[in-house]
């Protein structure tokens, strides 16, 4: 408890790994992690029996796969924790280039398992959506080409960044998958914030992003569907959003008690998209709370420890990093309580599937790297060392 509130100890680069991880690494993100990961498995026991029952497999099939999953998604996020930003940078910039082949070659290869959206390649016993692997390795290539704009005669990163994040918009569109297109572009514009951009450039942003809004909704019956159902005053209660917000209201501050809630028999994607429905019904308004407030500690202490980083690259990624985690469980809360229209979106370690689960425990365990307290890492040092 004394690191965990007072920071961590000052370690030599010779020590064991172990010992120097532990005790750099930031202890409050990485147990709000776990504690996510354990509330998801509870979750998971209430809202995926009758998904299993309904296909044919045993009571708690989609649990067990969860917990393999997320087994999977923290043994790499502990590796990934561990590494060094150079090893991080050089492994994201490849995995950026393997994400987006394969989400070029969706269009060829991908399915849409009758939903719509052609986003995920099927492997028979599993399937990848390639979307979830290209975000951490878009923001480590962006942060990588930024920081390259601040260097002595150094390339125009700040534009071929943007080139290259209108490039992953423009083939997440075309699936259609405008929800992580959004959080695609918002991770890219918040990086380029911290990066110095003018103010009128932010605002030209944000027009064209109103701009290509009014497209896709005279464009895309997909798109208007759910706007339309999001702006309607009445909800037609036998659609997903409709029995949410019914789970919701009657779940009220203590729930109705595990296993009691009735929201599980009737959304498809209650262990999925609208887990926190199964939440807020079974276990009420304090266990929302309690993983609101989880979410809140990742991405307020990221933040907190990177505003002390002085190297540019490691300040620009590890911001878009946190930045993408805490609006990814925002918008995924917002469209279960209808602050927002659905976008099909996973809430972080939370939600069952394979493709979120592993590329979230990536994205996390480079964002726990990234905030690891390193020698002469922050901003204080640069100073302190001016100073003799």
């Amino acid at each position: 408890m004394t690191v965990m509130a007072h920071g961590a100890i000052p370690v030599r680069s010779s020590d064991p790994i172990l010992p120097r991880w532990w005790q750099t690494i930031d202890k409050w993100s990485l147990t709000s992690v776990l504690l996510l990961f354990g509330i998801g498995i509870l979750l998971g026991l209430a809202a995926s029996p009758p998904l299993a029952a309904k296909n044919g497999f045993s009571a708690f099939h989609y649990v067990q796969r969860q917990a393999v999953f997320g087994g999977m998604a923290l043994i790499v996020m502990f590796i990934t924790s561990m590494m060094a930003p150079s090893l991080v940078r050089r492994l994201g910039v490849l995995g950026f280039i393997g994400a987006f082949v394969a989400l070029a070659l969706l269009p060829v290869l991908g399915t849409d398992f009758g939903k719509g959206a052609v986003r995920w390649y099927s492997l028979g016993f599993a399937s990848i959506q390639p979307a979830e692997f290209l975000k951490p390795g878009f923001v480590i290539i962006a942060a990588w080409l930024m920081s390259a704009s601040f260097e002595i005669n150094g390339l125009p990163g700040k534009l071929y960044s943007f080139i290259i994040a209108i490039t992953v918009v423009a083939f997440l569109v075309m699936q259609p998958d405008f929800g992580q297109a959004s959080l695609v572009l918002f991770g890219w514009g918040v990086m380029y914030f911290v990066a110095g951009a003018p103010l009128f450039l932010l605002l030209g942003m944000a027009g064209l992003v109103v701009f290509g809004g009014s497209v896709a909704y005279n464009n895309s019956e997909h798109f208007a569907r759910r706007i339309d159902g999001f702006l309607s005053t009445d909800i037609d209660p036998t659609t997903q959003m409709g029995y949410a917000t019914n789970a919701i209201q009657e779940g009220g501050f203590f729930g109705v008690g595990v296993g009691g809630g009735q929201v599980k028999w009737s959304l498809p994607d209650a262990h999925t998209d609208f887990i926190v429905a199964v939440a807020a019904e079974e276990y009420g308004l304090v266990l929302v709370l309690v993983i609101i407030v989880l979410y809140l500690v990742i991405t307020v202490r990221s933040l907190l420890r990177l505003m002390r980083e002085r190297d540019p690259f490691i300040r620009l990624a590890g911001t878009g990093l946190a930045a993408m985690f805490g609006v990814q469980a925002m918008i995924n809360m917002g469209v279960a309580v209808r602050l927002l229209p659905s976008k099909g979106m996973t809430l972080p370690f939370v939600s069952y599937g394979g493709s979120s689960l592993i590329a979230g425990g990536i994205a996390m365990g480079m964002l726990l790297a990234f905030t690891r307290t390193r020698p002469q890492g922050e901003v204080n040092d640069h100073f302190a060392r001016r100073g003799h």
